[in-house]
């Protein structure tokens, strides 16, 4: 909203040869699409896709992706805030420190100025910061909306795949709604990004998955609640948080001026501190992820090939010269469990372990187990044909089964793209991808999700919080009891 993407890609654009990592495959494609619009020849490239151009001088990546082998005149590095995040930090300062460009163009938001500048120093390396100012006018509101009184052009900020659904069933009956969360597919995302940029739709209701990368005509952004679940803790949003999500509203040349509020007076009130609190600077140290040269160097020192004891002596152990320090490798534990099971190579064991792998999801564990296994049983893993699937998704389960659908494709690709001859049905994966976004898409639009218990099936509000009806939950607890030794209380006769 302030130009700075804007004038980094001028530069990618100008140079003879260059490279933009992007935080992720929608934006990356965005930036592809993008060279190619001004006429210049681009590659993509991104965790399991490729479309590649022999007389291409530029690329177009995903930051995981990053080559470290081409020298280019320019690299634009997206979003370096994100050298920050407990997860995917590395990424950023794995490129930072090593992309071989003549010229590093870095975008992101001021928390992180402090945190460049030191590891520029670091370098050595001359930094030159640029700050660019909002070119649209944002303005708090002194009085919370409820949901009857919402408008058209209002964005619905919600913490949770749940919320969102639950949001968007309420609201459905009065208007036209796009919805955006972390677990939509990429291509999803974006169409239902177009629907409502073109007016198709009147409302959208999303996560903080529409903070990064989407320009919509948004008017009125409105926060439903003031904190979020973040994997491990429910906690407050941060000002940081706060403020990438509120940036979406009053978009450049699509509402001059945004809004921002909450439906409720309390998260008003939060929100607006929130929003106009200075961001804390980020602070080192930061994340350094183990490549293939680390891994074998444990190996060889404890004498190994078990990946969960090399990931753990790495994580402990290693130390490095400047503001690092090793990733912990929580989200890889249960993956390299998995893995160590079978007589794989180091070198097939690490490629597996950076797989995108949903481990909060016993399908996707499930699924990639069993490709582990084939590949070390027979090397060759066949893409499964998706069963037949009804017209639209009439639960919120069954939208969900789907989406663990495309997530299995996402992985499939993923590893078709580093075990080509292992992985051969790429093009069916892709196909049925097609089919199962189109499937969420028409699921989405019709909208008439039920909640249904998921022990015996009787239907739930739409506002319960639990996945089970009340009637399973006293009956698994007497189930539970007994099975501790638990005796029933006896009743008390009536004399």
């Amino acid at each position: 909203n302030s130009g700075k993407t804007y004038d980094a890609m001028q530069a990618l654009k100008d140079a003879d040869t260059g490279v933009y990592l992007a935080p992720l495959r929608l934006l990356a494609l965005e930036g592809y699409e993008k060279l190619l619009e001004v006429g210049v020849r681009a590659i993509l490239l991104t965790g399991e896709e490729e479309i590649f151009d022999e007389e291409a001088g530029h690329v177009s990546s995903t930051i995981e992706m990053a080559d470290f082998q081409t020298e280019v005149d320019v690299a634009v590095i997206d979003e370096i805030q994100m050298i920050a995040d407990r997860d995917r930090g590395w990424a950023w300062a794995n490129a930072l420190i090593g992309i071989p460009a003549r010229t590093v163009y870095l975008t992101g938001s001021l928390d992180a100025v402090d945190a460049i500048k030191a590891l520029c120093t670091w370098l050595g390396e001359t930094l030159e910061v640029k700050y660019f100012h909002r070119k649209a006018r944002q303005e708090v509101l002194t009085s919370a909306i409820p949901l009857d009184k919402i408008t058209p052009g209002t964005a619905l900020i919600a913490f949770s795949r749940g919320d969102v659904l639950k949001y968007r069933q309420k609201l459905s009956a009065k208007y036209k709604i796009s919805v955006i969360y972390g677990n939509l597919s990429p291509e999803v995302r974006r169409e239902e990004a177009k629907r409502f940029r073109e007016g198709q739709s009147e409302l959208i209701i999303a996560t903080d998955a529409i903070a990064m990368g989407l320009n919509l005509p948004i008017k009125t952004l409105l926060f439903t609640k003031d904190s979020k679940f973040d994997g491990e803790n429910r906690r407050i949003l941060t000002p940081s948080e706060v403020q990438q999500i509120a940036g979406r509203a009053g978009r450049y040349g699509m509402e001059e001026v945004g809004y921002i509020g909450a439906i409720t007076k309390d998260v008003l009130s939060r929100i607006a501190v929130l929003v106009k609190e200075p961001l804390e600077p980020i602070k080192p140290p930061f994340k350094v992820m183990a490549n293939m040269d680390h891994i074998r160097l444990v190996a060889s020192i404890l004498q190994t090939d078990n990946l969960t004891q090399i990931f753990t002596f790495f994580a402990k152990h290693m130390e490095f010269d400047g503001p690092f320090e090793a990733s912990s490798f929580e989200g890889m534990a249960d993956v390299a469990l998995v893995i160590d099971r079978y007589p794989l190579s180091l070198e097939e064991k690490f490629a597996f372990s950076t797989a995108p792998v949903s481990t909060g999801s016993p399908y996707i564990m499930a699924q990639f187990e069993l490709y582990v296994k084939n590949f070390a049983q027979t090397k060759k893993v066949y893409y499964p044909p998706i069963k037949q699937l009804p017209s639209y998704a009439d639960t919120q389960e069954r939208l969900l089964e789907v989406e663990d659908y495309i997530k299995e494709i996402t992985l499939y690709l993923w590893l078709s793209y580093r075990f080509a001859d292992a992985f051969p049905d790429a093009a069916m994966a892709r196909h049925s991808r097609t089919q199962l976004n189109d499937f969420i898409e028409r699921s989405l639009a019709k909208g008439a999700f039920m909640k249904k218990c998921r022990v015996c099936a009787k239907p739930l509000p739409l506002d319960y919080e639990f996945s089970i009806c009340q009637s399973c939950f006293i009956q698994q607890r007497k189930v539970l009891r007994q099975a501790e030794g638990f005796r029933p209380v006896p009743k008390k006769r009536k004399s």
